[in-house]
């Protein structure tokens, strides 16, 4: 049983002194696996309705910067490996707060059915314990959860959470224009969509429905909360009588109070939270440790995430983005693409690490000061591939995505001087080297590219962020910022062939038949011949000889294996299986087979058995579908199983058996082999309610021998097939046993 215990606050004093020194997360015992954390949790629109919240529940940023009167949630978390069972307590203790301050930790109201809000963090972690504190003052509040286990020891988690009041957009500019050392975000910000939202809107120039029910994000720290008093613009408005425009109007902007268009918009205090406190708190003029700045995907959300209109949050959260990463190491060649802080330092230019671990959340991508790139982007512009030759300057918005979806090598000197390991390849991502059609091994020949690098308008963007509309099963789970071209629902499989269509005509799946890349008589889907390439790409690799969905690289393969195991890993990592750059794909693996097999002429035949049987390469009689010994048995057929091309098969009535002795041999160096002989197959019809058995004798004056168990009739035919190769002469019958 799990016991929560909340204390009030004990002000003052050495007690209180002697929890302030608490480091923000220590431990005693074997408590590491705890891995515990104190947040506070973001709380959206969607949220509030899908988890059935009670009826005035106010939404939440998850900052620690909030208005007085709005609410903090607390949220205590402890790894996911941990048995719930083995939680005996989470004792939570407001251990400092403004003086005169009543405020109290209460009990959430977020059920267990809320669950932890991070895609990234329910992979690792769980709730242990939740509580509300409701600022009543500006000033700083410190909480203290202390989870205590049975068998994983103790933790003590500390959050601090600073309540101020709304400034409005003039005070920001008064330091955030650029002239008092502080960074110019302001300036920026005033060319983005976001400054001019309710100035347009209510002028009637965004949509002829718009209401005030929509101004409570268009607006700063509107909260109708009679507890929310904090400067926001819903008391502003209250303060000077302003209502809502009956009729949306050129006009209305211009006679809205200059203390309420101050208040409106979506601006700083939005994102960052009220700035009174960073403006001036503990004699400090921009007091940096009371605002907040994170990348953290709850702070978009508070708006972003209320379907079925606002979709961007309920997209994101099933794309891949939203899992990247929790612990990427530390590494910057790691953080730069795999967080989204680190994305976002990476753009600027920056070299140092981010501090805050967090998955590819919207502010890592879009920058919401800078409005000079499409859609407020952070990167744009052309992209230079690892082989430093390659530059793509066509890309559109999809240059952003290659940033990171691109490969870390360049191929041709990595593979000629890396040493093999487990990690030997391109790395996860080369879409943008795919699609350009460059940086693979190319064994100095020229390998054809496909158009899609060029006709496709946005690249990446316009395949992966298709529209789907509520109505269709692919909804929040393909196209938009899921960045999803498919879904498989179990029973309904949904692939976004639209933007295909454009030019490919009416397919319905992107595997949709090209030509026989694979050699082998048939054309099937793009993506199968694909596919089979790389398996005949990998039974040649080792060990070699044995049929593999992925490669096990290390110190006993050869440079000639490497070569092609890159372009085996550069296939498999880029994912679509052609879609991205079929004349690539296939090029590449073909050329990969061709070197480890001696196939000069890319015919799908070894050009040794061509040599042995013909003499060349480019005899007719050499080629894939000839049959120069007259039966109908195609030379590929032929040369996959090592036989005489030139000896006919066995012609038998029911078709073309292959006899060469009876015994299987095999050419020098080569083993399991496989030779196609004769059978005999015993057919009759049944009766139900009897039993019956097949016996065989080798000569009429032996002992007739049962082959099999009895067989129950079920008044169908029953048929047998046996092997004949290593005998002379076999009889059958049935009996029908008692």
């Amino acid at each position: 049983m799990r016991i929560e215990h909340s204390n009030l606050s004990r002000p003052g004093g050495l007690a209180a002194a002697a929890l302030l020194a608490l480091a923000v997360v220590t431990t005693t015992a074997t408590a590491a696996p705890l891995q515990g954390t104190l947040r506070l949790r973001p709380v959206t629109p969607s949220d509030v309705k899908d988890y059935a919240l009670p009826t005035g529940t106010q939404t939440s940023a998850g900052l620690t910067t909030i208005g007085v009167g709005q609410p903090a949630y607390l949220e205590a978390q402890i790894s996911l490996a941990i048995p719930v069972s083995d939680i005996v307590s989470v004792d939570w203790v407001l251990t400092n707060k403004p003086p005169g301050s009543t405020a109290a930790l209460v009990t959430s109201p977020l059920g267990a059915n809320v669950p932890v809000y991070s895609p990234a963090d329910r992979l690792v972690a769980q709730v242990a314990g939740r509580r509300l504190l409701r600022p009543d003052l500006t000033g700083s509040y410190t909480v203290v959860a202390t989870i205590v286990t049975a068998s994983n020891g103790t933790t003590n988690l500390t959050q601090t959470i600073t309540a101020g009041t709304y400034a409005g957009a003039n005070t920001c500019s008064f330091c955030h224009s650029g002239g008092v050392g502080a960074p110019d975000k302001y300036s920026g910000w005033t060319n983005t969509l976001h400054s001019k939202m309710l100035t347009s809107a209510i002028d009637g120039l965004k949509s002829d429905h718009y209401s005030k029910n929509c101004i409570s994000c268009h607006t700063v720290g509107y909260d109708v909360n009679t507890n929310a008093v904090s400067g926001g613009f819903d008391d502003v408005a209250a303060q000077l009588g302003w209502t809502f425009p009956t009729v949306l109007t050129n006009g209305n902007w211009a006679a809205m109070p200059e203390a309420l268009k101050n208040l409106s918009n979506i601006q700083c205090e939005n994102c960052h939270g009220p700035g009174s406190e960073h403006f001036y708190s503990d004699g400090i003029l921009g007091n940096t440790n009371r605002i907040s700045v994170t990348f953290n995907e709850g702070d978009c959300g508070q708006c972003h995430d209320s379907k079925n209109n606002h979709k961007n949050n309920a997209e994101w959260a099933n794309s891949k983005h939203a899992i990247t990463t929790t612990d990427p190491s530390g590494r910057e060649s790691c953080v730069g693409c795999h967080t989204g802080s680190g994305f976002a330092r990476r753009a600027a230019g920056a070299t140092t690490l981010p501090t805050d671990y967090n998955a590819i959340t919207c502010s890592g991508c879009h920058d919401p000061h800078d409005a000079t790139k499409p859609h407020q982007i952070r990167m744009a512009g052309p992209v230079t591939l690892m082989d430093t030759t390659t530059t793509i300057t066509n890309a559109g918005a999809g240059a952003l995505c290659m940033n990171c979806h691109l490969s870390r090598r360049n191929a041709i000197d990595y593979v000629e001087t890396a040493s093999p390991s487990s990690h030997f390849g391109p790395h996860e991502g080369p879409q943008a080297d795919m699609l350009a059609g460059a940086n693979a091994i190319t064994y100095g020949k020229t390998i054809p590219s496909s158009a899609h690098s060029a006709v496709v308008e946005d690249s990446c963007v316009h395949c992966h962020m298709q529209s789907v509309a509520a109505t269709e099963p692919g909804f929040l789970h393909a196209g938009g910022h899921t960045f999803n071209v498919s879904w498989d629902t179990g029973t309904n499989k949904v692939e976004l062939v639209g933007a295909c269509k454009e030019c490919h005509g009416p397919i319905s799946t992107f595997n949709f038949a090209r030509d026989d890349y694979d050699g082998d008589g048939i054309i099937e889907g793009v993506q199968t011949e694909v596919q089979h390439l790389m398996d005949k790409l990998a039974f040649l690799l080792p060990p070699v000889g044995v049929p593999k969905s992925e490669l096990a690289i290390d110190s006993t393969w050869t440079r000639p294996q490497l070569r092609a195991g890159y372009n085996y890993q550069f296939v498999n990592a880029d994912g679509s299986k052609g879609v991205h750059n079929a004349a690539y794909a296939v090029g590449i693996l073909k050329a990969s087979i061709s070197d480890l097999s001696g196939d000069a002429n890319n015919d799908g035949i070894a050009d040794w058995w061509q040599t042995q049987y013909f003499g060349s390469i480019n005899d007719p009689n050499a080629a894939p579908n000839a049959s120069p010994a007259g039966d109908g048995i195609p030379n590929w057929l032929k040369a996959s199983l090592r036989l005489d091309p030139n000896i006919p098969g066995v012609k038998v009535p029911d078709g073309m058996v292959w006899a060469q002795g009876n015994t299987l041999v095999n050419p020098p160096g080569m083993t399991n082999m496989i030779h196609i002989y004769t059978a005999a197959e015993v057919a009759f019809n049944t009766e139900q309610g009897k039993r019956y058995q097949l016996q065989s004798i080798s000569s009429l004056d032996g002992t007739w021998q049962n082959v099999g168990d009895p067989i129950e009739g079920t008044g169908t035919a029953f048929s047998y097939v046996t092997p004949t190769r290593l005998n002379v002469q076999q009889f059958y019958r049935v009996v029908t046993l008692p």
